[in-house]
């Protein structure tokens, strides 16, 4: 087991700890909520020579309604009988005969997820983003769901691509974006990473279009980005905008321009400060970035990444080290609590041994759930896992006793470096990696026990 574990394992070495993360004070004493914040998550990617080591680096902060739960879930690798159907957050489809390993992190009342990573290498985080392609109101595919099939069909990026767009033709994307009878839907763009390369995707309705990343970092928001640089598209995607009147054939094509909104929603204005403020921050860590990098640009408050604004805040984060060296594993950080500069990451790595940890799993209600009752969202469940309880118990000691909330959370702050720089020891051949199977369920369980 890891030292930094071993470290932490009694009370009376609780006590002894010195508290060496003094600019996690701020968190706690500067307003929880900053006016005119973009509505908006953030994913971002670093590939060498972006990264300090020969690792990329994935990251995104999933920004929800403030209420809602997002739980940690895994999946094991499945074979499927032929003619199995898979039953999506609304609708059906055809299920594959095999679908890999799953790490998800995602709101606990929908099938899909927000992010998340697979036993191959892959990561994927999806963006809200509205064009001018009209949003379906009916049922169909969410965005989140086809981050959950293109991470279950998908061995590389390019492959989770392929299997979304074709998804997206196929199937459409559309109905209700949150737990709640008020009606909030928009279409999507992703991110999707593996060990060699970065692909975005952004969509307008059944269209798409797609730029390959090679190298060095770049990031999404809620937004289009890709202009003329495009790799992949639909068959269809300018003879539609030029039937609009949105292209006349003959110019230049631009994506974001061409399907942008003349009127932008106002979440999707107040964003463009959010996607600058995200690339300013790689930028002053282009040929720099670590996994502990990316965790302080997700728990950025001033530019607005870390977010807590009126009804959304950041519900739950990620981050990830893919090595380029296929021998290393891939490693996956995940808070499965909100607000990053209040939680800690706790490290994943897929294992044949791998322990289930249901304390960050929400309750499960079956055909009483509120979603698959019709009309939908009609009543509330308490969807609260083990550590968001406790987790939201210690942020009110926060509140009442911001004394003892502090020395809680820098001695959870410093578990979290110890582990980063074990890990990173791990990486580079300094230590054996043989005991990290389960060490997400222990990190979890640590965590737990200082709450209590």
């Amino acid at each position: 087991m890891l030292t930094a574990l071993a470290a932490f394992s009694s009370p009376s070495s609780h006590e002894r700890q010195e508290t060496k993360i003094k600019p996690v004070l701020s968190a706690f004493t500067i307003s929880d909520r900053m006016a005119e914040d973009p509505m908006s998550c953030d994913c971002f990617v670093s590939l060498p020579p972006g990264s300090l080591d020969d690792h990329v680096i994935f990251g995104k902060n999933s920004d929800r309604p403030r209420d809602e739960v997002q739980e940690v879930v895994h999946y094991l690798p499945t074979s499927h009988p032929p003619g199995s159907i898979l039953e999506c957050t609304y609708i059906q489809i055809p299920q594959v005969e095999q679908t890999h390993a799953v790490i998800l992190s995602k709101p606990a009342w929908m099938w899909g997820a927000e992010m998340g990573a697979n036993d191959q290498g892959v990561c994927i985080g999806n963006e809200a983003v509205w064009t001018r392609e009209a949003v379906a109101p009916e049922e169909a595919l969410l965005g989140m769901d086809l981050v959950r099939l293109g991470l279950e069909r998908g061995d590389s990026a390019r492959a989770a691509l392929t299997v979304i767009t074709g998804l997206l033709e196929q199937h459409g994307q559309g109905g209700q974006c949150r737990e709640d009878p008020e009606p909030f839907c928009y279409h999507n763009t992703f991110l999707l990473v593996d060990r060699n390369e970065a692909w975005i995707l952004e969509t307008a309705g059944r269209l798409w279009a797609a730029q390959k990343i090679s190298e060095g970092v770049t990031n999404i928001s809620n937004q289009l980005t890709i202009g003329t640089d495009i790799s992949a598209e639909h068959p269809e995607l300018r003879s539609v905008a030029q039937a609009q009147g949105w292209w006349d054939g003959v110019g230049e094509f631009n994506f974001s321009q061409v399907f942008s909104p003349e009127t932008q929603p106002v979440r999707m204005e107040l964003a463009k400060k959010r996607y600058k403020g995200g690339a300013e921050l790689l930028q002053q860590h282009d040929g720099s970035m670590t996994a502990e990098v990316m965790m302080s640009i997700l728990r950025d408050k001033p530019s607005g990444i870390c977010m807590d604004s009126g009804g959304f805040c950041t519900t739950g984060s990620m981050v990830s080290i893919l090595p380029r060296n296929t021998n290393l594993p891939c490693i996956h950080f995940f808070t499965a609590t909100p607000d990053p500069s209040r939680s800690i990451f706790k490290p994943y790595i897929f294992s044949k041994d791998d322990t289930p940890v249901l304390s960050v799993v929400s309750p499960y209600f079956g055909p009483d759930d509120p979603v698959r009752k019709y009309p939908r969202f009609q009543g509330q469940v308490d969807r609260r896992h083990d550590l968001y309880k406790a987790h939201q118990e210690a942020l009110n000691t926060m509140k009442t006793d911001p004394d003892k909330g502090v020395a809680i959370y820098e001695i959870l702050r410093d578990l979290e470096s110890q582990c980063l720089s074990e890990i990173s020891a791990m990486l580079s051949g300094e230590i054996p990696g043989d005991e990290l199977g389960n060490l997400f369920f222990d990190c979890v369980d640590t965590e737990l026990k200082f709450y209590q």
